[in-house]
């Protein structure tokens, strides 16, 4: 099964920019989308339920209209489809869907950036652990699959310019801490088992040519619980793959 992830930094916008081409001929089992800032009734259906996939998931932010918003589009079809997380304080903002397939869960997930404001720093911390609590009730049924934006490098080879960084919220060591817990717990940073090395990065920013010049952050993951990790026969980031200030992360596994 092969599984893309990609913050599109707005579903509308991205379709401007060869969009459906890519879709179309990636040969993605399953493609998650994150920060489509969009309600389904704003795209048109052709794009809200491409006909290259058999089934079609939006969750949008119900909190703020433009916002957030996260998409699947899967050709094998899971068993159940379930919206947001648990705790009711993490639902409106139209961050996750979990898909269960029958050998694993899979989420998809854009969390929170933590940079506006302390609260906000609280409010991605207090996500980060309300998922890692739900994936690790699940996990008792079947492995765990997570991929999507994680909004945090996790090492100093994760990006450009780590000590410039180092008091900004995506590199915190409060948030790198929680990606260490995450990997205690006994999940896997797929794209680090075949990559181990620097200059790997899934995001930059719009100013100073840093996509150019390559100053970017690995910021989006595919995580597999450790059950799994045998079963992943590639993890790579498509760094050409324009059209978004992301670009696209893939997963293959032997399933």
């Amino acid at each position: 099964m092969l599984i893309y992830s990609w913050n599109v930094n707005g579903y509308r916008a991205v379709l401007k920019k060869d969009f459906r081409d890519w879709l179309d001929g990636c040969g993605g089992d399953v493609v998650m989308l994150q920060e489509t800032k969009a309600h389904p009734d704003q795209i048109d259906e052709e794009d809200r339920e491409p006909d290259s996939y058999s089934n079609h998931y939006w969750n949008w932010s119900k909190k703020k209209k433009g916002y957030s918003g996260v998409a699947c589009f899967t050709n094998p079809e899971p068993i159940s489809v379930t919206m947001g997380l648990p705790d009711p304080a993490y639902r409106d903002e139209g961050r996750v869907i979990h898909l269960e397939y029958p050998d694993f869960h899979l989420f998809n997930i854009y969390f929170p950036n933590g940079g506006m404001s302390d609260e906000r720093l609280d409010f991605k911390m207090g996500f980060y652990d309300c998922f890692l609590n739900h994936a690790e009730t699940l996990r008792k049924d079947k492995p765990i699959v997570v991929g999507g934006d994680f909004n945090t490098a996790h090492t100093e080879i994760d990006l450009k310019n780590p000590k410039p960084n180092s008091d900004k919220s995506g590199f915190l060591p409060i948030e790198r801490a929680w990606i260490d817990t995450f990997i205690d717990a006994g999940y896997v940073d797929t794209f680090r088992l075949f990559e181990d090395g620097p200059h790997h990065y899934s995001w930059w920013s719009y100013r100073f040519n840093a996509r150019k010049n390559n100053a970017g952050w690995r910021i989006d993951y595919f995580f597999v619980s450790e059950e799994l990790k045998d079963k992943v026969v590639g993890a790579w980031i498509e760094p050409d793959v324009m059209g978004s200030d992301h670009c696209p992360v893939a997963l293959e596994l032997d399933i």
